[in-house]
């Protein structure tokens, strides 16, 4: 059966009790669309938490070198990555105990949407997690 995102209801609901998001591939360049994406996120109350091995400090926020790393929960595992790169980090999402895999636009794998739902967790691919806030929540609320 191929695979279809959740709702936009559904995604919604998401959104709206969503706790920390971990952003794999957030980049520290703010003129990358992860950055960009990821900043817009957390000017609307998100908690961001950055995953790049290769930067300390992202948008205010420590960064870790992968999803294991961090301490506490994820709620959202955000995925900035290539398509090919996205299955070893949806077992980590499994592995930490993460409610959603969001593989952002352009990202889009069956093998790990299959892993993460397995492991009991709603995935939504090829959608920006920014524009469907914007549309589903327009005010922020």
């Amino acid at each position: 059966m191929p695979f279809e995102n959740p709702s936009r209801d559904e995604i919604k609901t998401l959104l709206a009790s969503a706790g920390p998001i971990a952003v794999v591939g957030l980049s520290d360049n703010p003129e990358r669309v992860s950055h960009m994406v990821s900043a817009a996120m957390k000017s609307r109350g998100y908690e961001i938490i950055p995953v790049n091995p290769n930067a300390d400090v992202i948008l205010g926020g420590k960064s870790y070198a992968s999803l294991s790393d961090i301490p506490g929960n994820v709620d959202i595992v955000n995925v900035f990555r290539r398509s090919d790169q996205v299955v070893p980090i949806a077992e980590e999402a499994v592995r930490k105990g993460a409610k959603v895999l969001w593989l952002q636009q352009g990202v889009y794998n069956e093998e790990a949407a299959e892993i993460a739902q397995r492991g009991g967790l709603k995935v939504v691919m090829d959608r920006c997690i920014k524009v469907e806030d914007a549309i589903l929540n327009p005010r922020g609320n």
